[in-house]
């Protein structure tokens, strides 16, 4: 019983990091109707933007994520507005492809600032851990989960109590009538880039002590968004939350009763079920 309270704890707590890579995913889909399928190296960066912050100015990773943010939500906006936003109305397959090379440009560009070598993000906590009844916790693990759930419920005051927020919402469930509204829907379309980039970036620097750095590790975080989105409901906030500690639970728990290298496997077939039996996700409608 031990081991699996350890390993569902160790899922959700891993989850839960995963959840905000996934809600700054959906934000940028629900307004614009585009998959970003540069969202993991956005995360790649994050985690890039902490190592700097580490090594540079001796700044806390966890702490970090208060840098972290305004500049990848600054570059994530400055992306929507000089970019994105010109394939609004273009192609599907034209839009993909632009946010494809928009991450291949990224994580070629890292690779040659910084090269391909992998660096590490040591901390004194780094391989620290609390026990919790009789179960060990790892506290970098339990520090990203705790500012994960306060940046989300950040996020969701934000998104139902202000005026932005609600605008945000407005443009995610119909674009055509919050423009008659009077709601300037390209504005929300850079907000909402931006929040998706920073949140995602927030998402590497909480991870940052724990993984690898090196410019392709944002690659499989995409898929991994990509996956949580689709799961909780294409353009839902809580449903991407959900996804998230889903996704991380059943990775842990695959990985202890089956096989550490078919724990992506289970994920992705229970990805399939979903879609086979509620392709809406398990929170139905596109709306946050």
């Amino acid at each position: 019983m031990n081991v699996f309270l350890q390993s569902l704890l160790s899922g959700v707590l891993v989850g839960g990091v995963y959840a905000l890579i996934g809600v700054g995913l959906t934000i940028i889909f629900g307004v614009m109707r585009i998959i970003n399928f540069a969202h993991g190296d956005l995360v790649m960066l994050g985690m890039y933007l902490a190592y700097f912050f580490f090594v540079a100015l001796g700044i806390d990773p966890f702490l970090s994520i208060l840098l972290v943010f305004p500049v990848m939500f600054l570059f994530g906006a400055l992306l929507q507005k000089t970019i994105i936003n010109r394939v609004l109305n273009a192609l599907p397959q034209n839009q993909i492809l632009l946010t494809i090379g928009i991450g291949l440009i990224i994580s070629n560009t890292m690779m040659l600032l910084f090269t391909s070598d992998y660096r590490i993000l040591t901390t004194p906590y780094s391989s620290s851990s609390v026990d919790v009844g009789g179960i060990s916790v790892s506290w970098p693990l339990a520090g990203s989960f705790l500012i994960t759930a306060a940046v989300t419920a950040a996020l969701f005051w934000f998104l139902t109590k202000t005026d932005t927020g609600q605008a945000i919402r407005a443009t995610a469930q119909d674009r055509d009538a919050a423009q008659l509204m009077g709601i300037n829907v390209r504005r929300m379309s850079v907000i909402a880039t931006g929040l998706g980039a920073g949140l995602a970036a927030v998402a590497g620097a909480l991870i940052s002590p724990t993984y690898y750095i090196f410019p392709q590790v944002g690659q499989p975080f995409t898929l991994k968004a990509f996956v949580i989105v689709v799961l909780g409901g294409m353009g839902s906030v809580m449903g991407a939350t959900a996804g998230g500690i889903i996704i991380g639970a059943t990775e842990s728990l695959s990985a202890v009763y089956i096989s550490s290298g078919t724990k992506d496997l289970v994920v992705y077939v229970l990805f399939l079920l979903i879609l086979l039996f509620k392709p809406s996700g398990l929170f139905g409608k596109s709306r946050m």
